[in-house]
Formats: C-alpha cells, structure tokens, sequence
C-alpha cells in the first residue's frame, strides 16, 4: 500500500499515514548568527512551539519525526540556545514519540536533548517503509531500498519574477526523481525512489532557489533537477523547475 503523504496547507509541515507528523530545518538559535550580521530580530522558538503545538492539537500525531538542523550555530551553541533546544524538545515531547534524524548543525545535540528521544543515525532511518534522511550525506543503502524518501537541508525556495522584473523567492516543496545513471552508479540495485524535499519550518533561514542553484547536499548531484514539480506551501502547482523562470 502506497503511504500517504499529507502536506499541511500553509505550513512547512508533513502528516503521514495519518499518523506522523514531520517538520524540518528548526535551527533554533539562528537570531545569534543574525544578530552578529547587524539583523536584530525576535526568537523564533516559541513561535514555532506554538505552531507545533497548533498542528498536533489538529492531527493528533503518534510520532513526531524532526528532520534535522534542530539547534543552528556550530560547533558551539550559545548557553541560550542550548536552553532554548532542551525547553522546545521537552515541551513537544509531551505530544508524541519523537524521532531525531541529525543535520549537519545538530553536532552535541543528544547531550542537550531530554531523555526518550530517539536518535538516529545521520545517514538515515527508515519508517512506515519510507526513508528519512536530513540531506547533508549520502544516505545509507537501507534508505535507498525505499520507494520514497523524505529530505530537507537545502530550504528550498523558488525564484518568481513579475512582469516588472522583480524577484520574489517562495518556499515550497519539490517532488522528483534520480537520474537513472547517476543513482545507479552510487547506489547499484536500488529501487529508484521518489524523492520529496521538505521546506524550512524557520522562517529566518533563507534558502535555495531551487530554478536557480537546484539543491544542495549530495543528492543534489544525482536528481533530475529539471524535471522536478514545484509546489507551494498554499498548495499552489507551479509546474516542472525548467520552466520556471
């Protein structure tokens, strides 16, 4: 049986099988980084707690899973930040099991995090025969056995221009497919899953202008970029990368 992937409308947020919900690209303590950059803004963590809490009042989810970048700043995290993480992780905690796939900031995290969370390896895990990889490394073999696989690292946004020339980056979600030669030549006998890449849950983070740069992380090496299906965050199908310009 095929699962069933659920993007919440409006949200950078995942409902699976009606049963687990998935965010990704938290990175709380980025204010620091932007503070440093002369950009004085307000914590994002209690927003996104909220956020969070709103949807799992809504779906009620069994399993959580946070699709790495839970903390920003590395290789050392600030002593609000660590706060900040411990205070967030405890407070979700409360919803659902949550499972942890670590991203290339989450460096120290499990001594940080409260007990009972599940963390898994950075390479990957996978659930309900789909595979979760945050995206900054190659997945794992077992990963790529998957008919799907569900990544984030690279804050997909696309590039829109009006009729006067200006430029509007949006967030959104991609959907596609490996390069068939490619995939085969890193990862012999795999079942060519498809791939669905997840937008940041922060939205100070920024990102990648998916018709522009593609994406990051290495499996932006083996994707068949132009064939990819951009679709908003309002649900919004705006067709293959390649035509969008």
């Amino acid at each position: 049986m095929q699962p069933e992937l659920k993007p919440i409308s409006n949200e950078p947020a995942l409902f699976i099988n009606k049963k687990i919900l998935v965010v990704a690209d938290l990175h709380i303590g980025i204010e620091s980084e932007l503070r440093e950059q002369g950009i004085n803004t307000a914590s994002q963590t209690q927003t996104m707690t909220n956020r969070l809490i709103a949807l799992f009042k809504k779906y009620k989810p069994k399993e959580i899973i946070l699709l790495g970048d839970i903390k920003h700043n590395i290789p050392s995290s600030t002593i609000q930040e660590r706060k900040d993480v411990r205070n967030f992780l405890e407070t979700i905690q409360t919803h659902g099991i949550i499972h942890i796939i670590p991203g290339n900031h989450d460096g120290n995290l499990q001594k940080i995090s409260p007990l009972d969370i599940i963390i898994h390896p950075s390479d990957g895990f996978v659930l309900e025969n789909l595979g979760f990889v945050h995206g900054h490394r190659w997945p794992s073999k077992e990963i790529m056995r998957c008919d799907q696989i569900i990544i984030a690292h690279t804050h997909p946004t696309i590039m829109l221009t009006d009729r006067l020339g200006h430029k509007n980056f949006e967030p959104c979600w991609i959907k596609g497919n490996f390069l068939d030669s490619k995939l085969k030549e890193k990862y012999l006998g795999s079942a060519s899953p498809k791939i669905l890449i997840m937008p940041a849950f922060n939205p100070l983070c920024g990102g990648i202008a998916a018709n522009q740069e593609g994406i990051t992380g290495p499996i932006g090496k083996i994707i068949d970029m132009e064939n990819a299906e951009v679709y908003l965050l309002d649900g919004s199908a705006l067709g293959k990368v390649k035509d969008i310009k």
